[in-house]
């Protein structure tokens, strides 16, 4: 596999999105977010984020060779049992970094790893079962709420009210977004489906701005711009 594929399948020009993720929900827990331990959690989580960007691609091969003939597996750039291993191997990765912040931040791994392990099962129930789910939208906005949650997790051990009442918020915007991205009209058009995605940094934003954290919230619109800008080089879709 080609670092210019690895690329596509990881879909790497959303990871900033992942980044403000777990900026936001550090900030609503009260943590430093210049820390060690904050940047290895957005490195397991964007390792976690590549990985179900892959298997999702690797489960969706033949739906994709009928209408997406231009992806890496059925272009022929990459073969599925490839693309499949190196999935579960990043899921294996982004695991044991939680696990060892954890360790390391507080001296307690279960926690993060419980809820990394969640996350991990939630990647993988919506890459298998998203093709005619009506759930599917919840699937994918649980996905990013269990960022927030497995942030918090690992670095605190507790998941407070303040996490969790902006990690809705974020569910009911990615609700929205996947049915936008699943509708037949709405959804053939990438540019708007890439742009909705950009704006998870925006709703993080809004959190993190909640704190009165502002300099901080101002990245988070600098990380929408860097996923709009990424997404002309690498598709977000």
């Amino acid at each position: 596999m080609t670092f210019a594929v690895a690329l596509r399948l990881g879909r790497v020009s959303n990871l900033p999105t992942v980044w403000t993720n777990v900026v936001a929900a550090a900030a609503l827990a009260g943590l430093p977010l210049a820390s060690m331990a904050t940047g290895a959690v957005a490195v397991a989580c964007s390792v976690l984020y590549v990985a179900g960007m892959f298997l999702n691609d690797a489960f969706d091969r033949e739906c994709d060779a009928r209408e997406r003939p231009e992806r890496p597996i059925p272009a022929g750039l990459v073969s599925a049992r490839e693309v499949f291993g190196a999935g579960c191997a990043l899921l294996a990765a982004g695991l044991a970094i939680i696990a060892a912040t954890g360790a390391a931040a507080r001296g307690a791994a279960l926690p993060g790893v419980a809820a990394a392990g969640v996350l991990a099962a939630a990647i993988l129930l919506y890459d298998v079962w998203h093709k005619d789910n009506p759930l599917a939208p919840l699937l994918m906005g649980g996905c990013r709420v269990l960022v927030y949650v497995t942030t918090a997790a690992t670095l605190t051990g507790t998941v407070g009210i303040a996490v969790l009442g902006w990690a809705t918020a974020l569910l009911a915007y990615l609700i929205g977004l996947t049915i936008v991205a699943r509708h037949p009209t709405l959804g053939a058009r990438p540019a708007l489906v890439a742009r909705l995605i950009a704006g998870i940094s925006l709703v993080d934003g809004l959190a993190v701005a909640s704190t009165g954290q502002l300099e901080v919230a101002a990245g988070c619109v600098g990380a929408f711009a860097l996923t709009v800008a990424g997404q002309r080089w690498v598709s977000g879709t």
